[in-house]
């Protein structure tokens, strides 16, 4: 049986938390920033965690579990 290869994009984009939730960066932070208020911008920058109904398939992307 080979063994499951893990998705090269996903592994650059997750990373799992202690408790075992899986951390993502938030869009929207690339370019056209000017029209965008500062405390947006800010807000952004930090990591949130994907929801619920997306860990699934995030964590079979990252041969995590079953």
């Amino acid at each position: 049986m080979p063994k499951m290869k893990t998705n090269s994009s996903a592994k650059k984009r997750f990373s799992l938390t202690g408790t075992g939730k899986i951390k993502r960066n938030n869009a929207y932070k690339s370019h056209i920033l000017t029209k965008m208020s500062t405390k947006r911008k800010r807000a952004l920058g930090h990591a949130s965690i994907v929801t619920d109904a997306d860990s699934g398939n995030v964590k079979r992307m990252l041969c995590i579990g079953k």
